[in-house]
């Protein structure tokens, strides 16, 4: 090199960093000498005004460095680090061959260069017990130290090295001597790890701690655990540092899947919901195990239908239900949630399912050349994103195939390993078995909700007494189906019965019970009990099914129930109720109010009285039976509940569908606890001139009379068509009421939807239908009624009894 001209000569910078035994130089951009230390003035003779301010290269003894410095040749350009052995010129002239590392960062002023950094010409001090005879069994034992161990000076630079630290930053023990840590790893991380050296120089006190550090050639970071530890001399003077570190990346790893695997047994878990474990799933995943992940499940589950039966074979169907991307609105998926695709025999999906094996590939070309001919829009997404490592595991739980999970990586460098294989095996598992708890559930919902609509009314009947309207919600997927149920029956006298109850329990279970006791209900009003004894009665039956359940029955057995009758001819309604909520009414001035109804206890406790309230009910009064599942929740209490409703049964509706529409809309849970059923009655009186009413002497001679009195209200009625029949029907009646029976005695004709003749007495004994003998002289009248009428009975009143005989008046 030249000496430079004084007048070009630059002011000399401050020197590059770096020890007396280090030759170190700074590097601009463009290849110009920014910096120079004593070290390199002792290695190649030059000071340090004869170097700043010319260019690199001509330092070069031979094309190397000329690429490298001078020319930020290629080495230099595409990696931020670069070390190896160069020649250099001596000012002298002669040849020096150095071991030179090159790194990219801030120079001088802070502007972008290289830091050149080379061992200088002079051995460094031989200090104890920094150094040691070779071959010597303590440096032996140093050397071959089964982790990372290494020696650093006052200033932290490197004295000595074991063979795992030359492994670990790939380079000799004397082409590390002199040199930093940062200097061997780069910047970042092992700034913090030189600061907590220099905390122990300055301390003298041991220090442990946990770090990421990347070293040469290394594609990702490895976890270390590093122990300082201050070296003393023999006086107990301070001399330098002792570096242990041990690779805990294997353990890291390790604890993470751990941690992992923890957080997915309490997430996937505390749910039923199928599509709710898939999404957590692979919120999961992503992006601790991958960067996209997808659920597929096959289409049955949703059903509650059973597992296909025998091994799957391709192509498979599978619907999405869940998929997450560290990359914002999941562009990677192929389908949307719900969406349905089908998967080849020859696709990782298919072959993991089929084989019932989780399958991990690496992306190649071939591979891609083989979806592309077969599935090119999945095949075009994986291009497109550089999914480079996948995984696909098959859900799997009790010997059934449920679905599949998808698993990616296109950001993350590092492809998967065996170990992901077993950590997507263990989530996915996790994940099948509560899928699976789900499928059972479902499927045993799917039933009890069948077999309960099955039991509830198909229709309302089209009565006359009554205008009505029901609705029957089940509860929401993670309560179960209950047992709440409703009815609407027609009885003898124009009249009319409507019912609500709630059967304790859920599942298959309660819907049984409570079509058992909608059967017993209807079989009791069929015989025209009154309210308060029907409760009695359905109370014991409940008492005996209690006590019938077997040992291991879970939970509590019983039930409640409100029960109205309302006879129309009166207006008057009778009710009573078995733990059950009031029912609201509803008057003509649009007020709704709880009616002052004594409740008694829940049905099953037994021996209780049920007692009855009646009361006058006007023209259009709304009558509005419902179950505690419409008014309370979690969300409210049953107070707040009962207030809305009352406020929405007093707004104006179109018609009671509208009205139950509204009442649904303003208390309806986003997701019911409990069952809802709901009744609304709308009271229709029967017109007066529909119904007539004579009493009847206690005389036998009054028998005929009462068959004119019915002749003459026929022919006013244009019913000439049942004139024999019905004469026939009051002759028997009212003479068996004379002869049996006690007075006052009643006759009643109603004309409905059929003609019904009633005949009241004082009397409580009831007559009972019999076939007569040959030579019997009765016993045949109330056969031939029975043949004659479409229905017959007797029901019970405070004042006696009440035969009943109803004949079909249709055309038919």
């Amino acid at each position: 090199m030249t000496p430079p001209d004084p007048a070009t000569r630059r002011v000399r910078p401050n020197p590059p960093p770096g020890a007396p035994d280090l030759a170190t130089a700074t590097v601009d951009e463009h290849g110009v000498v920014t910096g120079w230390s004593e070290g390199a003035w002792r290695l190649l003779g030059y000071r340090a005004e004869d170097v700043v301010g010319r260019p690199a290269g001509e330092l070069r003894a031979e094309q190397t460095l000329g690429d490298a410095a001078g020319g930020a040749g290629p080495c230099l350009v595409d990696e931020p680090r670069w070390s190896g052995r160069v020649a250099l010129c001596h000012r002298d002239g002669h040849r020096v061959e150095v071991e030179l590392l090159a790194q990219r960062g801030p120079v001088g002023d802070g502007s972008a260069g290289w830091l050149l950094v080379s061992a200088a010409p002079r051995e460094p001090p031989s200090r104890e017990p920094l150094s040691r005879e070779p071959g010597a069994p303590v440096d032996r034992a140093f050397a071959q130290c089964p982790c990372v161990l290494a020696l650093f000076d006052t200033e932290l630079r490197l004295s000595r090295a074991n063979a795992d630290m030359q492994a670990a930053t790939a380079r000799g023990e004397d082409q590390m001597r002199g040199l930093r840590l940062t200097e061997l790893v780069g910047r970042g991380e092992s700034e913090r790890v030189e600061r907590a050296m220099r905390e122990v120089l300055e301390s003298g006190e041991r220090l442990e701690l946990e770090t990421h550090l990347r070293g040469p050639g290394e594609s990702h970071e490895h976890a270390w655990s590093v122990s300082l530890a201050p070296l003393t001399d023999r006086s107990g003077g301070l001399c330098g540092l002792c570096f242990a570190a041990r690779d805990t990346t294997a353990e890291q790893e390790a604890r993470q899947r751990l941690l992992l695997l923890n957080e997915a047994g309490e997430r996937l878990g505390d749910t039923l919901d199928m599509d709710r474990i898939a999404q957590d799933l692979a919120e999961v995943a992503v992006p601790r195990l991958a960067d996209f992940t997808s659920v597929d499940l096959l289409t049955f589950l949703h059903h509650g239908d059973e597992p296909p039966e025998g091994p799957l074979r391709g192509p498979i169907i599978l619907r999405r239900v869940a998929h997450r991307s560290v990359l914002e609105g999941v562009p990677e998926a192929v389908v949307g949630i719900g969406g349905v695709a089908t998967h080849p025999k020859y696709s990782p999906t298919a072959e993991c399912l089929i084989e019932g094996r989780a399958v991990r590939c690496e992306v190649t070309e071939p591979l891609l050349a083989r979806w592309e001919a077969k599935d090119p829009s999945r095949a075009a997404r994986i291009r497109e994103h550089g999914m480079h490592s996948v995984i696909v595991a098959p859900l799997r739980a009790r010997g059934v195939t449920l679905g599949a999970a998808f698993f990616a990586r296109h950001r993350t460098p590092v492809p998967f390993s065996e170990d992901d294989v077993l950590l997507a095996e263990a989530l996915t598992s996790r994940a099948a078995v509560c899928v699976d708890n789900a499928r059972r559930y479902l499927r045993e919902r799917v039933t009890a909700e069948t077999l309960q609509r099955s039991l509830l009314p198909q229709g309302m009947p089209d009565l006359t007494a009554l205008e009505l309207a029901s609705r029957y919600l089940p509860s929401g997927a993670g309560a179960g189906v209950g047992g709440d149920w409703f009815d609407a029956i027609p009885l003898s006298g124009a009249r009319a019965a409507v019912v609500v109850g709630d059967v304790v329990g859920r599942g298959v279970e309660a819907a049984a019970t409570m079509g058992r006791l909608r059967t017993a209900v209807r079989t009791l009003a069929d015989i025209d009990l009154p309210p308060g004894e029907l409760l009695t009665h359905l109370d014991d039956l409940v008492t005996r099914l209690s006590a019938d359940e077997k040992p291991e029955s879970v939970g509590p057995f019983g039930a409640t129930c409100v029960y109205a009758v309302y006879d129309p001819v009166s207006r008057h309604c009778a009710i009573a109720a078995a733990g059950h909520p009031a029912p609201l009414v509803v008057g003509p001035e649009g007020t709704a109010d709880p009616l002052d109804l004594p409740i008694g206890p829940p049905l099953g406790l037994g021996g209780l009285p049920f007692e009855v309230m009646e009361t006058e009910l006007p023209e259009g009064s709304l009558l509005a039976l419902y179950t505690n599942g419409l008014v309370d929740g979690r969300d409210r209490e049953i107070g707040e509940g009962l207030e809305t409703l009352r406020e929405v049964l007093s707004r104006p509706a179109p018609s009671l569908e509208a009205l139950c529409d509204n009442v649904l809309r303003a208390l309806l849970p986003v997701r019911p606890d409990d069952d809802i059923a709901l009744l609304l009655a709308r009271t229709r009186p029967l017109p007066a001139d529909r119904v007539t009413t004579w009493d009847i002497p206690a005389d036998p001679a009054a028998v005929a009379e009462a068959r004119r009195n019915t002749t003459g209200q026929l022919l006013a009625w244009g019913l000439e068509e049942t004139l024999f029949t019905t004469e026939l029907i009051v002759s028997e009646l009212v003479t068996n009421a004379i002869r049996y029976g006690r007075p006052p005695i009643r006759l009643r004709l109603i004309r409905d939807r059929g003609l019904i003749c009633e005949v009241s007495d004082a009397s409580s004994t009831a007559p009972h239908l019999r076939r007569a003998r040959v030579f019997d002289e009765g016993g045949r009248g109330l056969m031939l009624v029975a043949q004659l009428a479409t229905r017959w009975g007797t029901r019970q009143g405070a004042d006696g009894k009440t035969i009943w005989v109803e004949q079909d008046l249709s055309p038919d």
